[in-house]
C-alpha cells in the first residue's frame, strides 16, 4: 500500500528529460511533488503533495513502475437519474471529506455526481486498499477458472519460497480473511511498523521483496484463531494469483473484469520494485469505472447472465467470514461487510465502493482526508452519508408506494 520514492535530483534529471507524464502536470502540480523528501514514504507526505500525486501515480515514473489494464470498445451504460434528494448538504460533506470525486448509483441510474480537488471525470485516482476488494475477486476468478484448486490449499502450495516459514500452515481463504495468525503491524502512524517498513525490505537473491520479508515473520497466534488486518498479505494474495494463473495482474483484471463489465478507461497497476502489481493497492481507474466495478459487483458478477466466480462465492466473499471486534460489522473475503447486508471496498485517505445489494446502490469515493490516514472523524462522516443516501433511497420507496 505503499512505495518508495527516488532522490529529488533524479526526479529533476527526469523532468529535465522532458518525460511527457511529469510535463502533463500542471506547474503547482509539479512544484508540490518536487517537495516529497528523499525515499520519503506515502503515509507521511504533506496534504498538498498528496493532492498531486494521487491523481498522478501511474504518470510519474519517478514514484513507480505500473501496468496498463486495458479497457474495451463498449462501455456500460451509466445512465443519467432523477437527483437524489438528500438531507444534508452534499458541498459540506465533499469539503469535509476533501473529496476528489463522488457518485451515487441507484438502480444503475447515476443519481448524484460531483468532483472536488480540481479533479474531473476524466482523471484516474489511486485506489488504495480499494484495491482488496478487487485482487479477491479475481482469486474467485481463478477458483473458477481452475487455476486454484481449492481455498482451502495452502500458500506454500502456490509460492514455493514459503515453505518452512510460519506460511505453510495458512490457507488462501485465511488470508482472504486475514486470520493467518502471523505477526504484524499495520499501525499507519508508526514509521517502525511492517506496513511502512516491508517494501524497503532487502529481499534474499532470487527471491520476491515480499516473500522474503513475510516469510521471516513468526507466528502471533493459530492460523484462523484472529482477525488482524494486514497489507502485506494481500499483497502475497496478488503473487500467488499470478503463480497460480501464469499470468500479470492487471492483463487477468483486464481480461476478468475491465473488458467484459464494459469499463470506459484503461486503469493502470503500480508495481513493486520486482515487478509484481501491489494487489493490496494502488489501483488507478476513473472514478466512474470503479463505480462501474461496485455495479458489476451488484450484478452478481457476471458477464452475459454467467458469474465469473464459482456458485455462492459472491454470498461468501461479502458476508462476515469473521469477526473484527465492532458490533455490526465483519470481514469477507477482502470486502468490509455490514449487519444490513452491505459490503464495501476501503482504501486510506478517504477512497471507497459502497454496496447495498437491498437498495441496489452503489457510492464511489475518492479523496484525500485532511486528518491522516485513517481519519476517525472522516470516517464517521462518510458513514452518515451512506446512512443519508439509503434513508433516501427507502423515503423514495415509501413515496412510491402510497
Amino acid at each position: 500500500m505503499k512505495f518508495k520514492t527516488v532522490a529529488l535530483v533524479g526526479l529533476l534529471a527526469l523532468a529535465a528529460a522532458g518525460t511527457a507524464g511529469w510535463f502533463s502536470l500542471d506547474k503547482e502540480t509539479r512544484g508540490f511533488l518536487a517537495q516529497i523528501p528523499t525515499n520519503s514514504d506515502v503515509l507521511f507526505w504533506k496534504q498538498p503533495q498528496r493532492d498531486a500525486a494521487f491523481r498522478a501515480f501511474d504518470r510519474l515514473t519517478f514514484l513507480a513502475k505500473h501496468r496498463v489494464v486495458p479497457a474495451g470498445n463498449a462501455p456500460s451504460a451509466l445512465p443519467p437519474g432523477p437527483p437524489l434528494p438528500l438531507p444534508l448538504d452534499v458541498d459540506a460533506y465533499m469539503q469535509g471529506q476533501r473529496s476528489a470525486a463522488l457518485m451515487v448509483v441507484h438502480n444503475g441510474q447515476v443519481r448524484l455526481e460531483r468532483y472536488g480537488l480540481d479533479f474531473d471525470a476524466d482523471g484516474r485516482w489511486t485506489s488504495f486498499s480499494v484495491a482488496k476488494s478487487i485482487t479477491s475477486t479475481l482469486v474467485g476468478a481463478a477458483v473458477r477458472d481452475g487455476f486454484i484448486k481449492s481455498m482451502d490449499d495452502k500458500v506454500s502450495d502456490y509460492i514455493a519460497e514459503m515453505k518452512g516459514s510460519a506460511y505453510d500452515d495458512v490457507s488462501i481463504r485465511q488470508l482472504l480473511t486475514m486470520t493467518s495468525g502471523i505477526q504484524w503491524n499495520e499501525d499507519y502512524g508508526d514509521r517502525n511498523s511492517d506496513v511502512a517498513r516491508f517494501n524497503n525490505h532487502e529481499p534474499e537473491p532470487g527471491v520476491d521483496a515480499l516473500v522474503s520479508y513475510l516469510r521471516q515473520l513468526p507466528r502471533a497466534a493459530p492460523a484462523g484463531a484472529r482477525w488482524l488486518y494486514s497489507t502485506g498479505e494481500t499483497n502475497l494474495v496478488g503473487i500467488l494469483l499470478s503463480r497460480a494463473t501464469g499470468k500479470p495482474l492487471a492483463s487477468y483484471l483486464s481480461e476478468k473484469i475491465w473488458v467484459p463489465a464494459g469499463m470506459e478507461q484503461q486503469a493502470t497497476w503500480i508495481l513493486s520494485k520486482t515487478g509484481q502489481e501491489i494487489s493490496g493497492c494502488c489501483i488507478q481507474a476513473a472514478t466512474r469505472d470503479f463505480a462501474r466495478f461496485g455495479q458489476f459487483m451488484l450484478d452478481g458478477a457476471t458477464v452475459n447472465g454467467q458469474s465469473i466466480v464459482p456458485d455462492g462465492w459472491l454470498q461468501e466473499a461479502t458476508t462476515p467470514r469473521t469477526g473484527i471486534g465492532q458490533p455490526g460489522r465483519g470481514y469477507g473475503y477482502q470486502w468490509w461487510t455490514y449487519e444490513d447486508g452491505s459490503f464495501a471496498a476501503r482504501g486510506i485517505f478517504g477512497q471507497g465502493i459502497f454496496i447495498d445489494p437491498v437498495r441496489r446502490i452503489v457510492i464511489a469515493s475518492n479523496a484525500n482526508w485532511g486528518g491522516g490516514a485513517s481519519d476517525p472523524q472522516a470516517t464517521a462522516a462518510r458513514y452518515a452519508f451512506y446512512a443519508a443516501v439509503q434513508k433516501a433511497v427507502d423515503d423514495e420507496v415509501a413515496v412510491a408506494s402510497r
